[in-house]
């Protein structure tokens, strides 16, 4: 008979940035900024407590996205607690375009395996994946979120999921740019059309592809392979302060694109203490929010 562990579990799961310019829907990066989570199995019902980011918009109840999630693990383990107490202290913004909400399912998910005894032998990542990114939609931060580093993911013909982590040069790291207002991701969704150019999506592949070698090992070419076709300029109406932003950035030879679905700005740099970097955080506009982000190579954590 399988059983829940005694006391409470906690893990540690990064924000995430999807996108990257040309890679829509398929490649993401796990960056160090964490929110961290403790869950207990307890008698009955469900007792949410959420402190930080978003704390004011999220449910204290078992619709709560991490609580759902861990549901779901558990559905998929066969098991069923009788109660549940969780404790969020969010740091990753929400409705930034951060993977606030792949944050939240990766650690839900990784924390309702974590409750279980030998959980990790009813449920193994592959299983964890395909859970997150079927609650998700797409595994573009899901895949990060969990395996940390930079990610190619995907979807197979049969529906199945997939995750490629590829190396980053420890050259690499980011500055974000976050404004004070959201914008969501079904609006930015909404903004895309149905169809595109065949120029701009050929045009749009050889940019990815530049992409994962750039990122690897050849930083000096994270310009021309963060250039995107697909979907930063149609969702301009959204988040004009941002794609004006990333224009000025880039016509200063930075690497700068939209965040996921946005309204952060990231910006590649060479490290936490360069002139790039400070110039970057200077260049920040006033009233938002600014730091400089290193590669997570992690991904969730079970502390």
């Amino acid at each position: 008979m399988t059983s829940f562990v005694t006391g409470p579990v906690r893990v540690s799961v990064p924000a995430t940035s999807a996108n990257l310019g040309p890679g829509f829907d398929s490649m993401g990066l796990a960056l160090d900024l964490r929110d961290e989570l403790e869950a207990e199995v307890v008698g009955e019902g469900v007792e949410v407590l959420v402190e930080g980011a978003g704390a004011e918009g999220v449910p204290r109840d078992a619709t709560h996205l991490v609580v759902r999630a861990m549901q779901v693990a558990f559905d998929a383990m066969g098991v069923r607690p009788p109660g549940l107490r969780l404790h969020c202290r969010n740091v990753v913004p929400h409705a930034r375009g951060l993977g606030s909400s792949s944050a939240a399912i990766v650690a839900g998910v990784t924390l309702g395996r974590a409750l279980v005894a030998g959980g990790a032998l009813l449920l193994d990542d592959d299983e964890v994946l395909d859970l997150c990114a079927g609650l998700e939609g797409h595994p573009d931060n899901v895949a990060p979120a969990q395996l940390g580093g930079f990610v190619v993911a995907g979807r197979d013909d049969d529906g199945g999921f997939f995750a490629v982590p590829c190396p980053v040069d420890p050259r690499v790291g980011a500055v974000v740019m976050v404004p004070p207002t959201p914008v969501s991701t079904e609006q930015a969704r909404g903004l895309l059309p149905a169809s595109v150019p065949h120029a701009d999506a050929a045009a749009d592949a050889g940019r990815a592809a530049l992409l994962v070698a750039a990122l690897a090992g050849q930083p000096e070419h994270l310009l021309r392979a963060t250039r995107d076709y697909l979907h930063q300029d149609y969702r301009r109406p959204a988040m004009p302060e941002s794609l004006a932003l990333v224009d000025a950035l880039r016509a200063d030879g930075v690497a700068a694109v939209v965040s996921g679905a946005g309204p952060t700005v990231l910006a590649f740099c060479d490290g936490p203490d360069t002139a790039l970097t400070a110039s970057l955080l200077e260049r920040c506009p006033a009233g938002w929010w600014s730091s400089y982000l290193a590669i997570d190579t992690d991904g969730v954590r079970v502390l």
